[in-house]
């Protein structure tokens, strides 16, 4: 990817999470310190990576995409909004009001969405089955997911790990948004993952490490991932949860599910824009 397209993709980030935060405002609720850590793998993909749009979103060759991590259903939903399977302000004004049809985790009832989630640890599982599918239909497609790293602790994504690596499925990338936090504190705390790497590498994946906040970094981890075509890809995105909105919200696990009041929503208001115009200027 050049420079000045990985300017315009990580201005874009910049610029949905504005969409993100006004969701959660509006709504009174949202997880919004995962939407931000994983503002930059979304993009990505969608922008960069897959062969999905809602020009093919029936072709059954395009790209698969399952978001595991269902709790940063904004993030998702932004960037979908944002790639033109609906309309922003429709999503902003109705985003978890009753009757919407954009409730606060994915559901397949939403134009772009592949698979209901939230229920972690299924993510995976089902994305093995994808991939499983693709290969014996001989399609070219391939299938992502994205997960959390607090989601590890369920032993179905193990399983996952296991049938992806037996079945040698490289039509399948996995990433784990590595922001270390998740609602009860650190993920070291809860159940330790500092041997990850080499862990899903001895399920016989193709395992890689990249800054899950830069554009670039990701698009070339992806772009690396389409090169081994005889194990699946973990990418391990290792990212700041709340990146974005600044001293306020960036590494703080209250920020797990939080709605900001008045003064914090002027302080990531204004983070956002700094960290824009720094990327304008670069």
């Amino acid at each position: 990817m050049n420079r000045e397209r990985v300017k315009e993709l990580s201005i874009k980030a910049m610029d949905l999470r504005k969409v993100v935060l006004e969701m959660i405002r509006k709504s009174g609720g949202g997880h919004i310190g995962g939407d931000f850590s994983v503002m930059e793998t979304l993009v990505t993909l969608y922008f960069d990576i897959m062969n999905i749009s809602p020009d093919n979103k029936d072709d059954p060759d395009r790209d698969y995409f399952v978001m595991s991590k269902g709790h940063s259903v904004e993030s998702y939903y932004a960037v979908l909004a944002d790639k033109g399977f609906f309309d922003t302000q429709e999503l902003i004004d109705t985003f978890s009001q009753f009757g919407s049809k954009f409730i606060g985790h994915p559901n397949n009832e939403v134009d772009g969405v592949e698979m209901n989630s939230g229920s972690l640890g299924h993510g995976l599982p089902v994305a093995v089955g994808m991939a499983l599918a693709c290969r014996m239909d001989k399609r070219p497609s391939r299938i992502y997911t994205v997960m959390g790293d607090g989601e590890l602790a369920e032993g179905s994504v193990w399983e996952g790990f296991m049938a992806a690596g037996h079945y040698k499925l490289g039509n399948l990338c996995a990433v784990v948004d590595r922001n270390h936090l998740q609602i009860s504190g650190t993920t070291e705390e809860v159940m330790t993952h500092e041997n990850l790497h080499q862990q899903v590498e001895s399920f016989g994946w193709n395992v890689l490490e990249a800054n899950g906040n830069s554009i670039s970094e990701m698009s070339e981890a992806f772009q690396s991932a389409m090169n081994v075509d005889d194990k699946p890809t973990l990418i391990i995105a290792n990212t700041i949860k709340g990146f974005g909105g600044g001293d306020v919200m960036e590494n703080n696990v209250g920020w797990h599910h939080h709605v900001p009041n008045d003064e914090e929503y002027e302080k990531i208001v204004k983070a956002i824009d700094e960290r824009r115009e720094e990327l304008e200027n670069e």
